[in-house]
């Protein structure tokens, strides 16, 4: 990877998007780290540093298309133009279809889907000038399988893979990529916090015995496979639905 390469990480303070900071930052790109949470996002820019990478955290809230802008403005002056954008920003929901409010479904589609296309929106004029570019958008496996109590979540998922599919066709004549991942079973506070309400049955452990590769996913697996990604090498790979998930869907 280019040491001048600028990459944007969205949702990147906790979970799936810190080990994406981190593993992009270790790979010699310059790290903008968007969450809507300041000191998460300022915590996870701050490790990166001190551990010899560049980076810094920009307090976005991907349903705020005003506040992405000004999040892209700021990373083009501190660090230079973005030509690498990861959607990891998400929002899950538990609840049955017909409890489901209209604020609940629109609230879980601005963060997951409309969010990835105003993160895209905003980056993309800076890979068309620099005639270069990567995007990778974190679905979910359970846009391929479904999974009951999450319809409102599964729908956004699923769109994100459209989304990727259709953009990819677009822009990878102007040498950009778009590709997709959908994390499987992953090890995250968001994971451990569905546990401990009860909406995973018997738990992570009995889950993770049930993959065919006998564990839960880390962080860093979904973080390996974006960085491959992202890197020159995989410029002939666009469109895809990059499954990382222990065998679990095939």
């Amino acid at each position: 990877m280019s040491d001048e390469r600028t990459a944007i990480v969205t949702g990147g303070g906790s979970g799936i998007g810190l080990a994406i900071s981190e593993r992009l930052a270790a790979d010699g790109a310059a790290v903008a780290v968007f969450d809507r949470d300041t000191s998460s996002a300022d915590a996870t820019a701050a490790k990166i540093v001190a551990s010899g990478g560049t980076a810094v955290g920009v307090t976005v809230d991907v349903t705020d298309r005003s506040q992405i802008d000004a999040g892209v403005a700021d990373v083009r002056r501190r660090l230079g133009r973005p030509t690498i954008l990861v959607n990891n920003a998400g929002l899950q929901g538990f609840d049955p279809f017909l409890s489901i409010s209209a604020d609940q479904w629109n609230r879980i589609l601005a963060v997951n889907l409309t969010g990835t296309f105003d993160c895209c929106q905003a980056v993309v004029p800076d890979m068309i000038e620099a005639g270069w570019g990567r995007i990778v958008n974190i679905s979910s496996s359970s846009a391929q399988g479904g999974q009951a109590r999450m319809t409102h979540y599964v729908a956004s998922k699923a769109g994100v893979i459209g989304f990727t599919k259709a953009l990819a066709l677009e822009l990878g004549p102007q040498g950009i990529t778009v590709n997709t991942i959908p994390p499987g079973f992953i090890d995250t506070p968001m994971l451990r916090a569905s546990e401990r309400q009860g909406f995973l049955g018997e738990g992570v452990d009995h889950h993770a015995s049930r993959v065919p590769v006998r564990r839960v996913g880390r962080p860093e697996d979904i973080a390996a496979t974006c960085a491959f990604l992202v890197r020159d090498e995989a410029g002939y790979i666009t469109g895809q639905v990059i499954g990382v998930n222990g065998g679990r869907n095939t």
